[in-house]
C-alpha cells in the first residue's frame, strides 16, 4: 500500500507540473508577448516529451513489478488436464499480444520525446508504400488467424461429445442457487418438464420415466472422481447464469432454453490441493459469473474431488430423491393415474 500511495504521489506531481507550465504559456499569449511565448512553447514542448518518456519508464517499472507481485493471486494451480490446454493458449496469446504491445508503446512515447516540435524542423512527407501496407496487414492477419484457430481447437475439444464412460453431473440454475442432480445406479437422467416443478420438485422430474426413479438430486457437496472424465450438462430454469470452476479452468453460461455442457478431467483430489497450497481448509468450489440479480453472490457451491474408489463409496451412500420423498412420488403417481383414467372415460363416452 506505501509504494501504491508513493507511486501516485510522483504521478500526481508529474501532473501539477505539467498544468503549472500549460498555464503559463496561455497566460503569455493573453499578455500578448509572442516572443515570451514562443520561448515558453518551446520549454512546455521539450517538458511534454520528457514527461512522456519518463512516464514510459515508471509505468513500465510499476506495471513490472504489480504483475510480478500478483503472480501467484494470478495464476491459481491448474487441476485439471482441459485446464492446461486453456492455460497454454492463454499464455501464448498474452506473450503474443504482450510483445507488439511493449513494442508500439516504446515506439509512441520514444517518437513523442524524439520527434517534439523544433523551428527547424520540417515534416517528411510520405504518401504511400504498397510494400509497408501490405506487411503490416498480412502479419498480424496470419497471426490472428492462427490464435483464432487455436482456441477453436481447444474450445471443440472441451465442448466435444464426452466419453461413453464419463461421470454425469446436471446443474441447473435458478435465482438465486445452483442445483446438482447425479444419475442412480442404471447411470442415466431422468425425464425433467418444467410444467412439473413445483416447491419440492424443483428440478421437475417426471416420475413416470423409469429412469427417475433413482436419480440423486442436491447432494450437500458436488463429488467428482480424480483421472476420470467429468460431464457437466447445464441449464438454467430462469435467467442467464455461469457456471465457473476456476482451479479447472472451466466456464459456460446456463442459458434458459438452450441445454449447454463441458467435459473435463480432473488431476488433483481436494487433499491434493490442500497439500500443494498448503492450506488445510482449501475447497474447489463452482460459482455463478453472469450477474443474475441481487442474490448473485451466494451461488456457489463446493466441488469436492476424490480418489476413484473414494467417489465410488460416497455415491453408494446417497440416496435417491424418489426414495426420500416418498409422498411427491405418490402424488405424481395420482395424478398421472386420474389422468388416465380420465382419458379412458372420455373415450368410452366417444365410443
Amino acid at each position: 500500500m506505501i509504494t501504491i500511495a508513493i507511486g501516485l504521489s510522483i504521478i500526481l506531481l508529474l501532473v501539477v507540473l505539467f498544468l503549472l507550465f500549460r498555464i503559463g504559456t496561455l497566460a503569455s499569449i493573453f499578455r500578448g508577448s509572442s516572443q515570451r511565448a514562443a520561448g515558453t512553447t518551446k520549454t512546455s514542448n521539450k517538458v511534454n516529451s520528457i514527461l512522456l518518456l519518463l512516464f514510459l519508464i515508471i509505468g513500465g517499472i510499476a506495471f513490472a513489478w504489480s504483475f510480478s507481485a500478483s503472480w501467484d493471486e494470478m495464476n491459481q494451480p491448474v487441476a485439471s488436464v482441459h485446464g492446461v490446454w486453456t492455460d497454454d493458449l492463454f499464455w501464448t496469446t498474452m506473450v503474443i499480444i504482450g510483445i507488439v504491445f511493449v513494442i508500439t508503446q516504446v515506439l509512441l512515447f520514444w517518437y513523442s520525446y524524439k520527434y517534439q516540435h523544433k523551428d527547424d524542423k520540417r515534416a517528411y512527407y510520405y504518401p504511400h508504400n504498397n510494400k509497408v501496407e501490405v506487411i503490416w496487414t498480412m502479419i498480424p492477419a496470419i497471426v490472428m488467424a492462427i490464435l483464432v484457430f487455436a482456441g477453436w481447437k481447444t474450445w471443440t475439444n472441451i465442448t466435444s461429445a464426452a466419453p461413453a464412460d464419463a461421470v454425469v453431473v446436471e446443474v441447473m440454475g435458478k435465482q438465486f442457487n445452483w442445483m446438482v442432480r447425479y444419475p442412480g445406479p442404471d447411470g442415466k437422467l431422468g425425464v425433467t418438464k418444467t410444467t412439473l416443478i413445483d416447491a419440492t420438485n424443483e428440478f421437475g422430474i417426471d416420475f413416470s420415466d423409469p429412469n427417475a426413479q433413482d436419480d440423486i438430486v442436491n447432494p450437500l457437496e458436488i463429488h467428482i472422481p480424480k483421472g476420470k472424465p467429468v460431464l457437466f450438462k447445464i441449464r438454467s430454469r430462469d435467467v442467464i447464469h455461469s457456471v465457473f470452476l476456476p482451479h479447472f479452468r472451466q466456464k459456460m453460461d446456463a442459458v434458459p432454453g438452450m441445454p449447454t455442457k463441458f467435459w473435463f478431467v480432473p488431476t488433483k483430489t481436494t487433499a491434493d490441493m490442500q497439500s500443494e497450497t498448503g492450506n488445510a481448509e482449501f475447497k474447489y468450489e463452482m460459482a455463478c459469473t453472469e450477474i443474475c440479480g441481487r442474490g448473485h453472490f451466494a451461488m456457489r457451491y463446493v466441488v469436492v474431488v476424490d480418489e476413484p474408489e473414494d467417489f465410488e463409496a460416497w455415491l453408494g451412500e446417497q440416496k435417491a430423491f424418489a426414495s426420500q420423498n416418498p409422498d411427491v412420488v405418490a402424488k405424481f403417481q395420482k395424478t398421472a393415474e386420474e389422468k388416465t383414467a380420465a382419458k379412458m372415460e372420455a373415450s368410452a363416452k366417444v365410443q
